[in-house]
């Protein structure tokens, strides 16, 4: 096999922008250049690793310059975990460019006619924000730079981290996450060292054994706290000692789960949960509402800015207690209910029979009684005979997977001509497809831009359509 020939190292270019996957950009020539971990105002050597015709990614190797715009990573994890890549920009600079990013998708692939875009509305915590994580067992720890150049030969390599981007097999042992409250990694610390001391068996994620695979932890604002511990095999003794200093080490832990997974794959969802000790669930609050969250619920992983999110939709809504409210891809329930007393009627579709099962609990508990749930594919269940059996809407909710809408159901919402549609997404990209397509019949009325995820790249953003 022919070796290939290795690609150039560029000097002293100047990084000029951010890309909408976290990356920044260089130019170089006509060329185009992604690179990770940099920021506009850098001056930086920079390894290609990959080149087609009109761009390339690359790494940067030396920094010769470094942008006043920088400032310094706050988490050990940095540049090897993959997480929160924007830590290096201040904060205010990170929300300019999500700004830019809704602004670039919605005009570039929407093409459609914009009024002003309102400011983005930036996360007030911008550090410990999250209420759920979730951390993998592993014998094969990732070795960083270091550990490889220091030529110490690491014996016990059992991690509990995060996987590694592109690495299905290697995890990163975490010492200090950053994102969910200090409790996660007191927990998450103490696991782990109890399962070294005691000679448990860390997953191997190729050869599928090993005792211990995951463990999720969900906090809530009410002071709840969630454990569920996944293991692969069924060893009741170990499990049992595991679970029970856990729950005498921690009794702020409210709802101590666990659950064996044997099969191939980390998902939980088709898994029976055990409850070992206190609740088999958690509660948050928003506003005056109290939501159930099980150990399989979707909920809004930034519960502060999720309420601040529900407003602007229930703003945009415009409600006056005489309309009929479809809400698409309700997941638990959460927008639905958080409207439902200003409308006359709120229907939630979703795909997930479980969400939809929390759906009507959170109704019940909030003591709503006029929503409506139904479980199953969107461009199924919302047809001409759906909207026949249970009316028209007046207003519709919106909040698709990153993938955006399918057509089917652009085309059943463009028949049904809703007055209102707010469009809620997580990926601004298929927003604007989507958006596209609806600008047949609705013009654009307003654009709030919204950061649940400081750091990172991800910006939510929400827009009034109007018939």
């Amino acid at each position: 096999m022919k070796n290939k020939k290795p690609l150039p190292i560029l000097e002293k270019i100047l990084i000029t922008g951010i890309a909408s996957e976290g990356k920044a950009v260089a130019r170089y020539d006509d060329l185009v250049i992604f690179v990770p971990f940099a920021v506009p105002g850098d001056v930086v050597d920079i390894r290609l690793t990959r080149k087609k015709n009109s761009y390339a990614e690359g790494k940067a190797v030396h920094f010769h310059k470094y942008s006043p715009q920088r400032t310094e990573a706050f988490c050990e994890h940095y540049g090897v975990c993959g997480g929160c890549k924007w830590q290096i920009l201040p904060y205010p600079e990170q929300i300019r460019y999500k700004q830019q990013q809704v602004v670039d998708n919605l005009t570039r692939i929407g093409k459609i006619e914009l009024p002003e875009i309102n400011p983005i509305l930036g996360s007030e915590k911008i550090r410990f924000y999250r209420n759920k994580l979730e951390f993998t067992f592993s014998n094969r720890s990732w070795l960083t730079e270091e550990e490889i150049q220091s030529g110490v030969a690491i014996g016990n390599r059992n991690v509990l981290g995060f996987h590694i981007p592109g690495m299905f097999d290697k995890v990163l042992d975490i010492r200090k996450c950053w994102l969910q409250s200090d409790i996660s990694n007191q927990i998450r610390n103490e696991i782990k060292a109890f399962a070294l001391q005691n000679d448990y068996t860390f997953f191997d994620l190729r050869n599928q054994c090993g005792l211990l695979r995951n463990i999720i932890i969900r906090t809530s604002s009410t002071g709840e706290v969630m454990l569920i511990v996944v293991f692969f095999e069924d060893d009741t003794d170990k499990r049992e000692a595991l679970l029970t200093h856990t729950a005498e080490t921690f009794p702020a832990i409210t709802s101590l789960l666990y659950i064996i997974n044997e099969k191939a794959n980390d998902t939980i969802t088709d898994q029976e949960v055990h409850v070992f000790k206190g609740n088999d669930c958690i509660y948050e609050k928003m506003e005056d509402l109290k939501f159930k969250i099980g150990p399989k619920s979707f909920y809004q992983t930034n519960s502060e800015q999720a309420c601040n999110l529900y407003r602007i939709v229930r703003d945009f809504a415009g409600l006056t207690g005489n309309e009929s409210v479809y809400d698409l891809y309700t997941g638990t329930g959460t927008i639905a209910n958080f409207v439902a007393h200003q409308a006359r009627r709120v229907i939630g579709i979703e795909y997930i029979p479980e969400a939809i099962e929390d759906a009507r609990i959170n109704s019940e508990i909030n003591g709503i009684s006029n929503t409506l749930f139904f479980a199953g594919d969107m461009k199924d269940i919302l047809n001409a005979e759906f909207i026949r059996t249970y009316g028209r809407p007046d207003v519709l909710i919106t909040d698709p997977p990153r993938a955006g809408m399918h057509d089917d159901v652009i085309e059943t919402i463009l028949s049904a001509e809703p007055r209102k549609i707010v469009y809620v997404s997580c990926n601004p990209a298929t927003q604007a497809r989507d958006l596209n397509l609806l600008g047949r019949k609705y013009r654009v009325g307003k654009v709030q831009p919204v950061d649940m995820f400081p750091h990172t790249q991800h910006v939510e953003n929400v827009v009034l359509l109007e018939l």
